[in-house]
């Protein structure tokens, strides 16, 4: 019988994955860098908490003379926006819809319950220790948003279709 003319179907397995635009791999990059920014600034945040707190010389907690902590409501300004910029870049990323889902999350516990915290924590102590609580937790879960996004960065795709052949084999010396 002679040569079939049907061909076998390549595995799926050796198929390469679709490349990443440009904007998604520049977004990618960026969410990384927001994310170790974040990181950065949550344990610049921390000291500067202890600092004010130390710091305060008998003042009340949010009187309006005290400008003990002013450096920590600053930066928490500026996590915010950081955190805002977090959810774009995830959402121009599309590294998967959990990872959008945990950078909103991160974006209410920063700009919603960390602010109503803070707030309630100046008249009582628990909602200052919630505050405190929470505030690592946001790094936490940054932390776990960026390992997410490493392990959604697909790998490079393999250039050739044709099995693996150890050097042994492919050099012709046995």
């Amino acid at each position: 019988m002679t040569e079939s003319t049907h061909t076998k179907p390549e595995p799926a397995a050796v198929r390469p994955e679709p490349a990443v635009g440009g904007l998604r791999r520049v977004s990618r990059v960026t969410l990384q860098y927001l994310l170790r920014l974040f990181l950065g600034l949550g344990v610049i945040q921390i000291f500067l908490a202890g600092f004010g707190v130390f710091s305060l010389d008998g003042q009340e907690l949010g009187s309006a003379d005290e400008t003990a902590m002013d450096p920590h409501r600053s930066l928490a300004a500026v996590m915010m926006v950081v955190t805002l910029l977090i959810v774009l870049a995830a959402a121009a990323a599309r590294p998967g819809r959990r990872i959008v889902i945990m950078s909103v999350v991160l974006l209410l516990m920063i700009s919603v319950v960390q602010t109503a915290l803070a707030a309630a924590g100046e008249d009582t102590a628990l909602f200052g220790g919630l505050h405190a609580l929470l505030g690592i937790g946001t790094l936490g879960l940054a932390h776990g948003i960026s390992a997410a996004v490493r392990r959604s960065i697909p790998s490079a795709p393999r250039t050739s279709s044709a099995p693996r052949t150890s050097s042994a084999e492919g050099s012709g010396r046995g």
